[in-house]
Formats: structure tokens, sequence, C-alpha cells
């Protein structure tokens, strides 16, 4: 019974906040469940937290230097394969579909779409998928190579199957993410860096914030254990602040992934080792939403110092 109750008030939370955010202009609903547009100023603080990210990346300064690449949203499915996607999270994997049928195939096509029937069977993969980690087109762009522990700064839309009401969690959404590839001893450096610094932004904004061990949803039973592990082995913690109360939601991560791309992508280090990597990520909508249940949907009435750190007009 305590579960329930527990479960039908974390919704009531959900709801409420959602009618808000849509009441005061800052989530505009769309036909996909979990999909959601932003109003001017929701869209506003993403871009001022993608600048104060931006400032994170020049302050560090880390060596050799920065290089920010963009990639789209959408890339072969083979890239699923090769990070490991399918096998271990295929609950959020999202591929794409196209026509590719003749004139009597779109006739059958448009029979079953006049009776509302699933037209959508007459498709077929295309051999594109979305992309669930802004960081995974990178590993694929570098293949092969060298790599010196550069930092690579991108912000890109993501996809993850997991269609929910919570206005906290987006089907599609904007990762601001800085990589680092180069020894292991540099993989671990970053990820304690901007592990500090992203704490200290989101508490400059207001949020109170703290970070956590955690780890990826794995799929089955073999997850249990690779969770377990990951856990254990600290590779991955999550930024929690409390939008609804009792229930903490992550905003940011820091992740350490080993050698895992480094073997998969062959990429290696000066003196030939398999290279390792890190990186650490700003969900820029929950960010901006978690600002939002903190302050108000007015950014004008904004405190002073959380409107100059996210240079609000």
């Amino acid at each position: 019974m305590t579960t329930a109750k527990t479960t039908d008030q974390l919704e009531d939370l959900q709801t409420e906040f959602r009618a808000g955010l849509e009441a005061n202009n800052w989530l505009l609903p769309t036909l996909g469940e979990g999909v959601n547009g932003l109003g001017p100023q929701a869209e506003d603080v993403v871009q001022g937290i993608t600048g104060a990210a931006r400032r994170i990346v020049a302050d560090l300064d880390e060596a050799p230097g920065t290089r920010r690449l963009r990639f789209p949203p959408v890339n072969g499915t083979r890239l699923l394969e090769r990070t490991d996607y399918v096998a271990s999270f295929p609950q959020l994997l999202g591929t794409i579909n196209a026509f590719e049928g003749d004139n009597a195939a779109h006739r059958e096509l448009l029979a079953t779409y006049q009776e509302h029937g699933d037209w959508s069977s007459s498709l077929t993969p295309a051999g594109h998928s979305l992309i669930p980690a802004v960081c995974h087109p990178l590993y694929a762009y570098l293949e092969g190579t060298e790599v010196d522990g550069t930092v690579y700064e991108l912000v890109g839309e993501c996809y993850r199957h997991e269609p929910s009401a919570d206005p906290m969690r987006f089907v599609t959404f904007r990762m601001f993410e800085a990589v680092r590839l180069g020894t292991p001893e540099q993989a671990v450096e970053h990820r304690a860096l901007w592990l500090e610094a992203g704490l200290g932004l989101l508490r400059k904004l207001g949020l109170e914030v703290e970070a956590d061990t955690a780890n990826d949803p794995f799929f089955g039973r073999a997850g249990k254990l690779l969770s377990a592990g990951q856990r254990q082995a600290q590779l991955k913690f999550e930024i929690l602040t409390e939008v609804y109360p009792g229930h903490p939601t992550a905003i940011a991560s820091a992740n350490l992934h080993e050698d895992h791309f480094g073997e998969a992508f062959h990429l290696r280090t000066v003196d030939g080792q398999a290279a390792h990597s890190a990186c650490f990520g700003f969900g820029l909508e929950r960010v901006t939403l978690a600002l939002a249940a903190k302050h108000g949907f007015d950014t004008a009435a904004w405190p002073t110092g959380v409107r100059d750190e996210l240079q609000l007009s």
C-alpha cells in the first residue's frame, strides 16, 4: 500500500509540474509521448547552460587542447552494434524505417492507411538508427587513430525509447558532453575534474545537488551482473537533484569507459596501448526544467547570480 501511495503521489507531482510547464510555455506538447518542444524562455536557458559548460572547457584547459565537433542525431545501424548497444540496451534503441516498395506495394499501403490499419508494416529498415549517446559517433569517426588526450566538446540530440508522462524524462533530448580519449590516467583525471566542475556549476545555479554512484539500465539477467559490476567499480556517477521531493532525478553524469571504446574502435595511445575514455554530460533539458522547478517560470525573476551565470538578457 505504501508503494502504491508513493507512486500515486509522484504521478500527481509530475502531472502538476507538466501542467505548469505547458501553461507557462516552457514545454510545447507534440503528438509523441515524451517528445516535447521548448518555449522561448526554456530555450534561452538551454543555450545559457551550454555556454556555461563551454566556459568550463576553457577554464579547465586540459592539455593538449579541445576540439568542438558536431554529429547529426542519425547514424548507421552498425554503430549500435559496434558500441555493443544492441546487446546491452535493446529496450532503448530506435531505428529508422522507410518505404522502398513499388507501385503495387504503394497501393497496398494506401489501402491499409485508408482503413486506419498499420501502414507502417509496409516499411523496411533503412539502415539508419537514432543516436542514443552524443559521444558514440565520435569513436567511429576516430576509428584506427592514435589519440593523445584531446578533449572533444559535443552537443547533440539523443534518442532513448523510454516514453513517460514525467516531463523530466524526454524520449529525445540534448546533451552537452566533454569526452577525453587517452591514457587511463587522463581518463580518470578528466572524469574527476568534470564531476567537481559540474557540481560547482549546478550549485552556482541554485540547485541542491549531490553525486552518487549509478549504473546504466543494462537489459536482462546478465544486465544485473553488469550493473552491479559497474557500481562496484564506480565507473558511473550521476548528479542528482530533487525536482520532486523525495525522488532524486539525474541531471548530469560522469562516466569512465575504461578501454571499452578504445578496443571496439581500435583507438591507441602513443605507446600502442588501447585508449581509455571518459565523458561528462549535462542533460540540457533536464537541467533547464530543474531550474524552472527551483526558481519559477519567469526567468526575469530568477536570482541575479543565476541570470548572470546563464547570461540571460
